[in-house]
Protein backbone atom coordinates (compact mmCIF):
# COMPACT_ATOMS: atom_id res chain seq x y z
CA UNK A 1 0.00 0.00 0.00
CA UNK A 2 1.68 3.56 -0.87
CA UNK A 3 1.11 5.89 1.46
CA UNK A 4 1.71 9.75 0.76
CA UNK A 5 2.88 11.38 3.47
CA UNK A 6 2.37 15.20 4.30
CA UNK A 7 3.94 17.15 7.58
CA UNK A 8 2.28 20.63 8.85
CA UNK A 9 3.53 23.13 12.39
CA UNK A 10 0.51 23.49 14.09
CA UNK A 11 2.48 25.24 16.49
CA UNK A 12 5.30 27.36 18.32
CA UNK A 13 6.45 28.64 21.80
CA UNK A 14 8.87 30.84 22.02
CA UNK A 15 11.09 32.58 24.55
CA UNK A 16 14.34 34.83 25.04
CA UNK A 17 17.60 32.51 25.33
CA UNK A 18 20.97 34.71 25.52
CA UNK A 19 20.78 36.91 23.05
CA UNK A 20 18.55 35.00 20.81
CA UNK A 21 15.39 36.75 20.88
CA UNK A 22 11.48 35.01 20.11
CA UNK A 23 13.73 32.07 19.98
CA UNK A 24 11.74 28.75 19.22
CA UNK A 25 11.71 26.45 22.22
CA UNK A 26 8.79 24.40 21.25
CA UNK A 27 7.09 23.13 17.73
CA UNK A 28 3.86 21.05 17.48
CA UNK A 29 3.18 18.98 14.57
CA UNK A 30 0.87 16.81 12.67
CA UNK A 31 2.00 14.16 9.99
CA UNK A 32 -0.70 13.32 7.85
CA UNK A 33 -0.78 9.64 5.93
CA UNK A 34 -3.06 9.21 2.50
CA UNK A 35 -3.62 5.79 0.68
CA UNK A 36 -4.62 5.31 -2.42
CA UNK A 37 -8.32 5.08 -2.00
CA UNK A 38 -8.16 8.77 0.29
CA UNK A 39 -8.27 7.02 3.52
CA UNK A 40 -6.06 9.05 5.78
CA UNK A 41 -4.10 8.46 9.52
CA UNK A 42 -2.61 11.08 11.37
CA UNK A 43 -0.01 11.55 14.25
CA UNK A 44 0.03 14.82 16.30
CA UNK A 45 3.82 15.49 17.85
CA UNK A 46 5.81 18.16 19.75
CA UNK A 47 9.25 18.57 19.70
CA UNK A 48 11.23 20.44 21.55
CA UNK A 49 14.92 23.05 20.55
CA UNK A 50 16.48 25.21 22.07
CA UNK A 51 18.94 28.28 20.70
CA UNK A 52 21.26 28.11 23.41
CA UNK A 53 23.77 26.47 21.06
CA UNK A 54 22.94 28.36 17.80
CA UNK A 55 25.28 30.64 16.90
CA UNK A 56 24.30 34.40 16.33
CA UNK A 57 25.13 33.84 12.85
CA UNK A 58 23.34 30.76 12.07
CA UNK A 59 20.16 31.82 13.83
CA UNK A 60 16.82 32.65 12.10
CA UNK A 61 14.70 35.68 13.19
CA UNK A 62 11.28 34.31 14.55
CA UNK A 63 9.67 36.73 11.90
CA UNK A 64 11.38 35.59 8.77
CA UNK A 65 11.03 31.66 9.74
CA UNK A 66 8.73 29.46 7.69
CA UNK A 67 7.17 26.42 7.83
CA UNK A 68 9.99 24.38 5.15
CA UNK A 69 12.32 25.81 8.28
CA UNK A 70 10.58 24.61 11.19
CA UNK A 71 9.69 21.31 9.13
CA UNK A 72 13.44 20.83 8.34
CA UNK A 73 13.97 21.19 11.89
CA UNK A 74 11.47 18.70 12.82
CA UNK A 75 12.02 15.96 10.27
CA UNK A 76 16.12 16.27 11.54
CA UNK A 77 14.60 14.53 15.09
CA UNK A 78 11.58 12.16 13.32
CA UNK A 79 14.25 9.94 12.46
CA UNK A 80 15.15 6.52 12.63
CA UNK A 81 12.69 4.23 15.10
CA UNK A 82 11.08 7.64 16.11
CA UNK A 83 10.04 7.98 12.50
CA UNK A 84 9.11 3.88 12.80
CA UNK A 85 6.83 4.99 15.40
CA UNK A 86 4.75 7.51 13.59
CA UNK A 87 4.34 6.14 10.26
CA UNK A 88 3.33 3.05 12.19
CA UNK A 89 0.67 5.17 14.31
CA UNK A 90 -0.18 6.69 11.20
CA UNK A 91 -1.04 3.39 9.35
CA UNK A 92 -3.10 1.92 12.67
CA UNK A 93 -5.10 5.25 12.18
CA UNK A 94 -5.66 4.88 8.32
CA UNK A 95 -6.54 1.55 8.21
CA UNK A 96 -8.96 2.36 11.28
CA UNK A 97 -10.41 4.95 8.93
CA UNK A 98 -11.05 2.81 6.22
CA UNK A 99 -13.12 0.57 8.65
CA UNK A 100 -16.86 1.28 7.67
CA UNK A 101 -19.75 0.59 10.33
CA UNK A 102 -22.97 -0.64 8.16
CA UNK A 103 -26.43 -1.40 8.93
CA UNK A 104 -27.07 -4.73 9.53
CA UNK A 105 -28.40 -6.26 6.09
CA UNK A 106 -31.66 -7.64 8.01
CA UNK A 107 -34.24 -6.50 9.98
CA UNK A 108 -33.01 -6.91 13.85
CA UNK A 109 -36.40 -6.83 15.37
CA UNK A 110 -37.45 -9.88 13.68
CA UNK A 111 -36.81 -13.16 15.30
CA UNK A 112 -35.32 -12.08 18.37
CA UNK A 113 -36.74 -13.85 21.38
CA UNK A 114 -39.22 -11.55 23.62
CA UNK A 115 -39.43 -9.45 20.34
CA UNK A 116 -43.48 -8.73 19.44
CA UNK A 117 -43.74 -9.51 16.03
CA UNK A 118 -46.72 -7.63 13.99
CA UNK A 119 -49.96 -9.69 13.82
CA UNK A 120 -50.77 -10.57 10.35
CA UNK A 121 -54.04 -8.79 9.08
CA UNK A 122 -55.81 -9.96 5.93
Amino acid sequence: MAINYTWTVTGIKTTTEGQHQNSVIQTYWKKTGTDENGNTGEFSGATPFTAANVDPADFVPFNELTEEIVLGWIKAVVVGDYERHVNAQILKSLNASAIVEQPLPWDPTKGVVGTPQPANTP
